[in-house]
């Protein structure tokens, strides 16, 4: 008598498991959008559907706490007259951090009462990329083009007091011609105490670390790669085994070969998909929240792609150029792109 019962109650579990996973069906994308004159953005920090913080070209830093209906907006100077250009933001314990390209590389911290330069570095080849904090709100990271023959990379200790740069005797060596693009704050992920970081140019590859940065292992992708358009524009990981990389060729955007890949294990290993299909170039890629790692979205200045099995088929949503995405919840994304910013709400 007892066999039934063990049969029925397995039955019941594989059901629910199964209506768990089930990808939904994604029947219309609307997108609100806003204008944000005189300033192109790459970098935004989406909090929830109502808050969002932005950093931008010429100077600009700014927010929305009311889903978009109004807009704040302050200009930065650098002795005075100099307006940095900002391609990353991130921010921590309530403060917001926002990191310029170029040189002299400037990460300024933003606080309720105050404005500080926190790093600082001149160099004629320094090129900032991305920021990040990690889960613990104690440790951050940031990194940049070669300005040696490793990677930029700085990182605090402290909340983002202070920040120390990682000298090239405890980094990977880079070829001649790789370094990061700056296309939308996501080519860096971090989970627990671990972080991805993905190149382009003449090597496409991902650097790992699984100690906030002290020890690093770098892995070969599949990517285009070899000029320096090429390569990999955006990387994200669903846990600490499933990710996906994306980009390309930004110099041929409509060309879609050998511009996307998935791995398993971490970022050990990765292979192409749905290669010379959809999508084209892209800047940025995002797996959707509380989907398994199923649903995911990538954004470019060629439109807005989606893809409902973790990347391995995708069909466009929408023709309209974005730099960045980033969700809040299953249903609700904010975008960024130049002179305006998106909100993304799926049905």
């Amino acid at each position: 008598m007892k066999r039934p019962l063990i049969i029925i109650v397995f039955c019941f579990f594989i059901i629910q498991c199964s209506k768990k996973h089930k990808p939904r069906s994604i029947n219309e994308v609307s997108i609100k959008e806003f204008t944000i004159e005189n300033v192109s953005i790459r970098a935004i920090k989406a909090i929830d559907n109502e808050t969002l913080y932005f950093a931008g070209s010429n100077g600009v830093i700014g927010f929305t706490n009311n889903g978009g209906k109004s807009w704040v907006k302050n200009t930065l100077y650098y002795q005075d007259s100099i307006k940095p250009h900002f391609r990353s933001i991130a921010l921590n314990n309530g403060n917001i951090f926002a990191l310029s390209i170029a040189n002299p590389a400037l990460l300024y911290k933003i606080t309720a009462t105050d404005t500080t330069i926190v790093y600082s570095e001149k160099h004629d080849k320094v090129f900032y990329d991305s920021l990040t904090f990690f889960d613990d709100n104690i440790h951050g990271i940031a990194v940049g083009d070669p300005t040696e023959d490793c990677p930029s990379i700085i990182i605090t200790k402290d909340g983002g007091e202070t920040w120390e740069k990682i000298t090239c005797d405890k980094l990977p060596k880079f070829e001649e011609g790789e370094a990061f693009y700056a296309a939308s704050n996501t080519n860096l992920k971090t989970l627990g105490s671990s972080v991805w970081i993905a190149s382009g140019g003449n090597k496409a590859r991902v650097l790992r670390s699984d100690n906030y940065g002290k020890t690093w292992r770098v892995f070969n992708t599949p990517i285009i790669q070899g000029k320096s358009p090429q390569g990999i524009y955006s990387i994200d990981f669903a846990n600490f085994k499933r990710g996906i990389v994306v980009g390309g060729d930004f110099s041929k955007p409509e060309e879609n070969y050998a511009n996307k890949a998935i791995t398993k294990n971490g970022g050990k290993t990765w292979t192409l998909v749905a290669n010379n299909q959809e999508p084209n170039y892209k800047s940025c890629v995002q797996y959707v929240p509380k989907t398994n790692g199923k649903e995911v979205f990538a954004v470019g200045k060629t439109g807005i792609s989606y893809s409902e099995d973790g990347g391995l088929n995708w069909r466009k949503v929408s023709e309209e150029a974005y730099y960045s995405i980033q969700f809040v919840d299953k249903y609700t994304a904010w975008l960024s792109g130049n002179n305006k910013i998106g909100k993304l709400v799926l049905k």
